[in-house]
């Protein structure tokens, strides 16, 4: 199974697990409705759409409520330390949630005792707190934008917002030299998928692709349009891509689902990920070599 798990900004939603359902511009959990605006949300939105694509068992999703006071997240946190050596996901990818070091790193602990270790994939704030932890290696894929990758690289930095202001107001042309530093203070996953203008690939501070093409700019104006992305590698690491491969593709999918759908800065996040079908059918055969996709067979 692929779990994907992550605080959403509902107020009192429960703790809720369960294999997830597409509503267009919502994803349904359990009875659960989740707005597809951003988030934890696009980002199992974008995974679906992909497993529905390629035939796959849709992800199970695992969300609760948190508004920045922490309850939830605690309560996401142990429920993960509690169950993933019983759940044994293959892939498991994790998006926000409030920083705590002393949970991740049991979660770490935890992750260790499943029989087969699943692929660790993190976004946003559960990048931060692995960071934190030092257990940044212990992950597979990070999915930083620029802004990010120069916390990564600073190595008295916890979170972002405390990154030196000269590493905070960085661009696309030292993304390889951030993240070699992140690589040199063990501070990066096995590998980074810098998002931005320019997407970087990057394995043990070495540059594998770029991705520049095509060139959406009012993608960056969209919210969850990142987190799309890692969906994208969360769902195609799970058909059994590698993941520099799935990180190739989902920066090459994202660009021609924006272009599909003509976006400017007022389109929806969820109007992106609905593009994806098409895009897959159109592309993935030559992109990656997997040319089965539901509703068209290139064998």
């Amino acid at each position: 199974m692929m779990l994907i798990a992550g605080t959403v900004p509902i107020q009192g939603l429960p703790l809720t697990m369960g294999k997830v359902t597409d509503e267009g511009d919502a994803i349904v959990i359990g009875d659960r409705r989740i707005p597809c605006t951003q988030g934890t949300a696009a980002m199992i939105s974008a995974a679906l759409v992909t497993t529905a694509c390629l035939g796959l068992d849709p992800p199970h999703g695992l969300v609760v409520g948190d508004i920045g006071e922490g309850k939830g997240s605690r309560e996401l946190y142990q429920y993960l330390i509690d169950h993933v050596e019983r759940l044994a996901p293959k892939v498991l990818a994790l998006h926000y949630w409030l920083p705590d070091m002393g949970q991740t790193r049991e979660l770490c602990r935890a992750v260790d005792r499943c029989r087969q270790r699943p692929v660790m994939i993190a976004d946003a704030a559960s990048m931060y707190s692995a960071k934190a932890a030092g257990l940044a290696g212990a992950f597979d894929v990070f999915t930083p934008d620029a802004t990010e990758v120069a916390f990564l690289a600073d190595a008295e930095a916890t979170h972002p917002a405390h990154v030196a202001r000269h590493l905070f107001e960085t661009d696309a042309a030292h993304v390889p030299e951030l993240a070699r530093a992140a690589y040199r203070n063990g501070d990066a996953a096995r590998l980074l998928l810098v998002k931005g203008a320019v997407d970087h690939i990057i394995r043990d501070g070495d540059v594998l692709a770029t991705v520049k093409e095509p060139d959406v700019p009012a993608l960056e104006a969209i919210g969850g349009t990142g987190d799309t992305i890692t969906g994208l590698v969360a769902a195609l690491t799970h058909c059994g891509l590698e993941p520099h491969e799935a990180a190739i593709i989902a920066g090459r999918a994202n660009r021609v689902a924006g272009q599909h759908t003509r976006a400017t800065p007022a389109t929806r996040v969820w109007q992106v990920i609905r593009e994806f079908p098409a895009v897959f059918r159109e592309h993935l055969c030559s992109w990656s070599g997997v040319c089965s996709v539901k509703g068209e067979n290139h064998d």
